[in-house]
């Protein structure tokens, strides 16, 4: 079962990991930090074509972070 804090959670980890800044990834993504910031805070998701340009970005496999494995 796909449990949203999970993909909260692994998005987050991620995105820290990544050792880009959010600004970084907000250019990359064509979103604003805020946005970006958002999700690290957990306050929101990204929509699917921005999770799936995301997970590209950050050279992830989206089933990880989906917890689909």
């Amino acid at each position: 079962m796909i449990v949203l804090q999970e993909i909260r959670d692994n998005l987050i980890e991620a995105i820290k990991t990544s050792g880009m800044t959010q600004t970084e990834i907000a250019k990359k993504l064509g979103v604003r930090q805020q946005s970006v910031g958002k999700y690290l805070q957990g306050i929101a998701m990204p929509s699917l074509d921005t999770f799936a340009n995301l997970c590209a970005i950050l050279d992830l496999d989206a089933n990880e972070i989906l917890n689909l494995k």
